[in-house]
């Protein structure tokens, strides 16, 4: 019987880790913030949820944000508009960094541009937020108003 011995550049090395990106949008009129509902998604429909989606190659964060508003609910933001407000490592779906940003200022008014997916947009005091949001997302919700920046979830 033979023995082979593994030197250091021979063991294998941890695979590394790919995470997808996403954007959320909160969308401020004074204390009021606008959620969408879910419908048809597959996932936590019928939940309330930030106007979100997911960042595309080649593509910042503010810019995957501004055509995410544009795309789903018909605003148009200025780059210099977009505030950061938090960012959470999430491990659904193996591992996300979810991007939070705030805008007080747009162009346009917020439209339901996708009703396939979205069943209603409402506005919600940020204080009283509604009873069922994806749960990532209402932790977030409470990190924010709480001014904390970074958070961890799920792992």
């Amino acid at each position: 019987m033979s023995s082979t011995t593994i030197t250091p550049s021979q063991r294998a090395k941890p695979q590394r880790h790919k995470v997808t990106g996403d954007v959320h949008l909160l969308l401020r009129r004074g204390n009021e913030v606008l959620f969408g509902q879910r419908q048809n998604t597959g996932y936590e429909d019928g939940a309330w949820h930030l106007p979100s989606g997911h960042l595309e190659a080649d593509e910042s964060v503010v810019d995957a944000l501004i055509r995410e508003a544009e795309e789903e609910i018909g605003v148009s933001i200025k780059p210099e508009d977009v505030q950061f407000s938090h960012i959470m490592h999430n491990s659904s779906s193996g591992g996300r960094m979810a991007f939070f940003f705030t805008v007080r200022t747009w162009q346009g008014e917020p439209t339901n541009l996708e009703p396939e997916k979205c069943s209603a947009l409402e506005w919600f005091a940020a204080d009283a937020l509604p009873d069922h949001m994806i749960d990532y997302c209402q932790v977030a919700m409470k990190d924010i108003q709480g001014g904390t920046a970074f958070s961890v979830y799920g792992w």
